[in-house]
């Protein structure tokens, strides 16, 4: 799954079935899952290790046979420890406006303000169905797209009827902000970023700024900027033949031997052995 853009507007699957499959391990170019968001609706399922994901700022530790939904511009974002996943991405409002279901009950779903994004624990009567909707994406059996649409449907039926009662709301103006600072970091990564400028974008005080951030993601704002830059660096280095002194440059480094170390911080290895790795699998 390619995570570089952090809100993605690419069309999922095909026109007549807007669903699509990820698989995704330690040798995949995006290993890791920096923060993003999409209007496309999200299931993440663990099939080895840990992986700690975040949703809108809240952070829990899936294991092996957990899984989880994530809803349309919810920001999220992983980490993933000696980990397999699994990720199947859908276009929701396609799949409703062309299935005969009844209206009130697709606008009652769609008005939920992401308000079903959760974890689904392994063994829960939500992991068994989305357990089902993985194995039918993945064997791909004649039928298996009314399979898995029907797997799709039971699933929201379960947690529209769970959410009653529940009127628990994200603060969306943090988020809203959020998602700013995460987008101008997408765009300007490559340039010299201070933390001034995000705090600027975000309308706050650098301060109080980073006090918000570390709190939603777990990280200061130059240290997010940091592995956001690292990730694009790593995905250059197994896609490209491009010189390491030429990516570390397109990535918002002007000092080597700074990109090397802050490199080797998150990936463990040097950039050159980096790229020997991945061209060894």
């Amino acid at each position: 799954m390619n995570y570089s853009e952090l809100h993605e507007d690419r069309r999922r699957g095909t026109f007549d079935f807007p669903i699509e499959l990820y698989f995704v391990n330690k040798n995949s170019p995006r290993y890791q899952m920096p923060l993003h968001w999409h209007l496309e609706y999200e299931l993440i399922l663990v099939l080895e290790g840990s992986f700690s994901l975040t949703l809108d700022g809240k952070t829990a530790v899936l294991q092996a046979g957990d899984s989880a939904w994530i809803g349309d511009g919810v920001i999220h974002g992983g980490a993933p420890e000696n980990c397999v996943y699994e990720c199947v991405v859908f276009d929701l409002v396609t799949l409703l406006n062309d299935t005969p279901l009844c209206s009130a009950s697709a606008s009652e779903f769609l008005a939920s303000e992401n308000g079903f994004s959760g974890i689904f624990l392994k063994g829960s009567e939500e992991a068994e169905l989305a357990d089902r909707i993985f194995e039918s994406m993945e064997k791909e059996q004649k039928g298996y797209e009314w399979v898995t649409i029907g797997l799709l449907w039971q699933l929201m039926g379960l947690l529209l009827k769970n959410s009653a009662g529940n009127t628990a709301a994200p603060d969306r103006g943090r988020i809203t902000r959020l998602k700013n600072v995460l987008t101008y970091i997408r765009n300007s990564f490559r340039e010299a970023v201070t933390l001034a400028d995000l705090a600027a974008v975000a309308g706050m005080s650098p301060k109080y700024f980073c006090r918000a951030f570390s709190g939603f993601t777990g990280r200061t704002p130059i240290e997010y900027l940091n592995f956001y830059r690292i990730e694009y660096a790593g995905e250059r280095l197994t896609l490209t033949d491009e010189p390491v002194t030429e990516i570390a440059f397109a990535c918002g480094f002007d000092d080597m031997s700074y990109f090397s170390k802050t490199f080797k911080k998150y990936k463990g290895i040097s950039p050159s052995d980096y790229r020997k790795a991945a061209k060894k699998t």
